[in-house]
């Protein structure tokens, strides 16, 4: 058989772990999976620890000092430093800005995903949000919903516009979120003061997902459940930051009791794997002490410094769930909410030859993406 054989490692499948698995690796694609005697092949890589496919992060502001926009190189340089984390997907997403801003950081995107080096996409957080909940989004920037505005981002954005967070309970806020399925991008309820029959609302209109659950939206109340709790009733897929400070780890396990609905991501700004410090985002000054972004002087959480890495080895260690659980809410599901699960996001043939290796305490020691190995 051609191609390079991996072996020696738990080898990690949507449904289950390979104790003595192998994977042939094809030039940028896996060829073959399976446990037990590999086949012959004159390539042979020995991997010791955990197998998992690259992580695909949803929700990615910036990281290693670089804020997504402020250049299209700070955009790749962001996009470089979650790689060598294990992410080997990502969309790239864009904070409230005024609509010319929007566009040209759009444009950067769109010119990413054409060099094929890790970027699938943009996702809109904003502007198009709630004034009430708008967290460390910039409130000088926010907007009604306007399909026309709208119709201006997607052709800035070339075809590559795949998700978009709106706060539902917005005048016009349901066009428009019919407009976003019509380009091809997942409608998203967020950063919203909903409540619970105004998000019903949405996601009976078609939006699949909700972006950071339980942050920037209503809390649940026993009389007005809000949106929170119709996402989780209604079983559309919930965006994790699972760093320990926007949620307690009760509420992933929770949220992950039910098949397809947990989604890890990150919703990491630039200050992540840059210490303690003063940050940026959206024109907004932000704080860092102890690895917690938050907005100066308001206090308001404002992103995060995990990487995807840093929230897998926390779902199993911190959360309770299976190495399964975890490596399909942070490659499998996300794959698939993106129309992409046939082409990336677990290990299987056929699928890009994206990968990350753990060792035995989950912490990450390489990385490939598109069958090559990369500096970490």
């Amino acid at each position: 058989m051609s191609g390079r054989l991996l072996k020696g490692a738990r080898v990690v499948t949507p449904d289950r772990v390979l104790d003595d698995g192998w994977v042939v690796v094809d030039g940028a694609r896996i060829t073959a999976v399976g446990d037990g005697r590999p086949p012959e092949t004159a390539d042979v890589d020995v991997v010791a620890g955990w197998l998992l496919p690259g992580f695909v992060d949803l929700h990615v502001h910036g990281g290693g000092g670089a804020d997504v926009t402020a250049s299209p190189d700070a955009l790749r340089a962001a996009v470089a430093f979650h790689r060598r984390h294990g992410t080997t997907s990502t969309l790239v997403s864009l904070v409230t800005a005024p609509l010319a801003a929007l566009e040209q950081q759009l444009g950067w995107v769109a010119d990413s995903v054409a060099e094929d080096d890790g970027v699938f996409g943009a996702h809109l957080e904003g502007p198009f949000l709630s004034q009430v909940r708008c967290g460390a989004q910039n409130p000088a920037f926010l907007r009604t919903p306007d399909r026309d505005a709208f119709a201006r981002l997607v052709d800035a954005a070339r075809g590559t516009l795949r998700s978009v967070t709106i706060a539902p309970e917005l005048p016009d806020a349901l066009d428009v979120l019919k407009d976003v399925q019509q380009a091809g991008a997942i409608a998203a309820i967020g950063h919203t003061d909903a409540t619970y029959v105004e998000a019903m609302a949405a996601i009976d209109a078609g939006a699949t997902l909700a972006t950071h659950l339980f942050n920037g939206m209503r809390p649940i109340h026993h009389r007005e459940p809000g949106p929170a709790t119709a996402a989780l009733r209604a079983n559309i897929a919930c965006e994790i930051i699972n760093d320990g400070v926007h949620l307690h780890p009760s509420i992933t396990a929770l949220v992950n009791e039910r098949p397809d609905r947990l989604v890890l991501v990150t919703d990491a700004i630039d200050a992540a794997g840059m210490g303690d410090g003063e940050v940026e985002l959206g024109g907004q000054r932000v704080s860092v002490r102890n690895g917690e972004a938050r907005l100066v002087p308001a206090g308001s959480l404002a992103g995060s410094t995990l990487t995807m890495d840093a929230a897998v080895r926390r779902a199993v260690q911190q959360c309770g769930l299976t190495v399964v659980e975890a490596s399909w809410a942070a490659s499998g599901r996300p794959a698939r909410l993106l129309g992409c699960a046939e082409q990336l996001g677990s290990i299987a043939p056929g699928l890009a030859a994206d990968l990350v290796v753990l060792d035995d305490e989950l912490e990450l020691t390489r990385v490939m993406r598109h069958g090559r190995w990369l500096e970490t």
